[in-house]
């Protein structure tokens, strides 16, 4: 079940919900109660690069150890 975040159009409240996938509903702000909520897009971080890296997430030379 993935994490979502969301912003509220009322109050500006930016929240997380745990909520299936298949979940259309619009969940509550814990500030202000209002349903007016959309989904924003969420910002991940990768760990364990080097200093020299310069894209992707994970190593950039491939093969099998």
């Amino acid at each position: 079940m993935p994490i979502y975040e969301f912003k509220c159009s009322n109050c500006g409240k930016e929240f997380e919900r745990l909520m299936f996938a298949s979940d259309h509903s619009q969940p509550e702000c814990p500030v202000c109660g209002s349903t007016d909520t959309s989904k924003i897009l969420s910002v991940f971080s990768c760990t364990g690069l080097d200093a020299q890296a310069q894209s992707s997430c994970g190593k950039t030379s491939g093969g099998f150890s």
